[in-house]
């Protein structure tokens, strides 16, 4: 009998490590690379910083992404695509309510974070844990440093719009 429940505790363990990997799903790579037009031009090249943007920048977080255009209505494209990737990669951890799982849920935190530092979290997980005192207090909170997902741009940002819709905005 104990066999049966180590066995049985190995192969939960095993998959829960599988679904959190980096590998990525044919699913989640042909939807991301097959984009919209919208979601190409709702993103701005990373710009060069200066030293007065500090402040500014902490609630960007680390990483390229220091501009995000919001698509007003939601692109629903966009909104598939990204959950589709939250389907594949991050469903395991997180619920789309305000309860933790593994990691925090979802709901709000649009309300609680910019764009910007919404998209360089999902792009730049390390630099991003390692360095910025938001995503430091959540991995102090949850205990458990979150993957890198190795999401494209195009998947960040289609999460994002999934984030968007699932916080009710429009």
């Amino acid at each position: 009998m104990k066999q049966v429940s180590l066995l049985a505790s190995i192969a939960i363990v095993s998959l829960l490590i599988y679904s959190c990997g980096s590998g990525s799903s044919s699913g989640a790579d042909s939807q991301s690379s097959s984009g919209s037009a919208a979601g190409d031009s709702s993103m701005v090249a990373p710009e060069n910083k200066t030293a007065g943007q500090g402040a500014a920048d902490e609630a960007k977080g680390k990483g390229k992404f220091t501009e995000v255009k919001l698509t007003h209505p939601l692109d629903k494209a966009m909104v598939a695509g990204g959950k589709t990737v939250y389907d594949v990669k991050c469903a395991a951890c997180h619920k789309l309510t305000g309860e933790k799982l593994v990691g925090p849920g979802w709901k709000g935190v649009t309300d609680r974070r910019k764009p910007e530092w919404i998209m360089n979290f999902v792009t730049n997980t390390d630099e991003m844990i390692d360095k910025d005192p938001a995503a430091q207090a959540m991995l102090e909170q949850c205990m458990v440093r979150m993957p890198n997902q190795h999401l494209t741009d195009d998947e960040a940002r289609h999460v994002l719009e999934y984030m968007r819709e699932n916080d009710g905005k429009n």
